[in-house]
């Protein structure tokens, strides 16, 4: 038997490496959304009651009041828009940040990112998440609102309206409506959670814990702190997008002082629904992250 090309033989390890690296890539695209869907499925309804006290800075039992009064049959309205979204955000948010991170630090590299590749990573993975799923969060915006359910009776009849708007109209007060708000948030908030998700994991490990606890707890904690941080801005962004028409879509400055204004210029009311936050990002984050770091190692073995 001849010996093998020493050239050859390098070629070939080369591009079995490469082979690695590309699955590994577009599995962190299919776990990102089989585990935000499972979360998504979990927390909805602590999404639609917090989304209502953002919007009309209500306190939990009159939301409750307003969800029983809307009865059943209204209570999953606007579901598949977030299900749609969350599953999307998942795969993008995770499936670009490792994307992103193997340009970051090099096909070659070796042992954990440095922090600011993970930050970098992140920041670009929620830029881009920003872009793909700003559509879906401004449909599920209008859905969720009380006020719009004899206007926009269905997803239809909103994309209708945003098609009836003329050329960059349509991007900027119909399906992109507060875009550059989303690009801040996300970005920051992905940054924050890629760049502390493993140290926290890892500090938080220990002998004698099931093996899916510790991403579950740094997932929550991180989720959660992240959430509080960046809450009034989700306040505002929530008020701008379900705002419909020219008429009522108000410039960025007027809906601040608007929502401001609704608040009584009380940070206290601007917080109104952060209870909800509290355990929505608890139990989604928490889910997602143990979810995601539970597949991941099960599809690794």
């Amino acid at each position: 038997m001849p010996p093998k090309n020493p050239e050859e033989e390098g070629q070939k390890q080369e591009e079995e490496e490469r082979k690695r690296q590309r699955t590994g890539l577009s599995r962190s695209y299919r776990l990102g959304a089989a585990s935000s869907f499972l979360a998504t499925l979990a927390t909805f309804p602590l999404h639609k009651a917090l989304f209502r006290q953002q919007l009309h800075a209500s306190s939990l039992r009159q939301v409750a009041c307003q969800l029983r009064q809307e009865g059943l049959r209204h209570f999953y309205r606007g579901l598949c828009p977030p299900l749609l979204a969350k599953t999307l955000q998942g795969t993008v948010m995770f499936g670009t940040y490792d994307s992103f991170l193997w340009v970051l630090s090099g096909p070659e590299a070796s042992g954990r990112p440095s922090w600011k590749e993970r930050a970098t990573g992140g920041l670009l993975s929620g830029f881009s998440e920003a872009l793909v799923l700003s559509p879906f969060e401004r449909v599920q915006n209008v859905l969720q609102d009380g006020r719009k359910v004899q206007r926009f009776p269905t997803t239809r009849s909103i994309l209708r309206e945003f098609h009836s708007y003329p050329g960059k109209e349509r991007l900027r007060l119909g399906y992109y409506r507060g875009l550059g708000l989303i690009l801040l948030r996300n970005g920051l908030g992905s940054a924050l959670y890629f760049s502390s998700k493993d140290p926290l994991r890892d500090s938080l490990s220990s002998e004698g814990l099931p093996s899916w606890l510790p991403a579950l707890l740094s997932g929550s904690v991180n989720g959660t702190a992240i959430s509080l941080l960046l809450y009034p801005l989700g306040v505002l962004i929530a008020n701008m997008q379900a705002q419909v028409g020219r008429q009522e879509s108000l410039p960025l400055w007027a809906a601040v002082a608007a929502v401001w204004g609704t608040r009584e210029g009380k940070a206290a009311l601007l917080y109104r629904g952060s209870s909800l936050l509290i355990l929505r990002a608890a139990l989604s984050w928490g889910l997602t992250t143990a979810a995601y770091d539970f597949l991941l190692r099960a599809t690794s073995s």
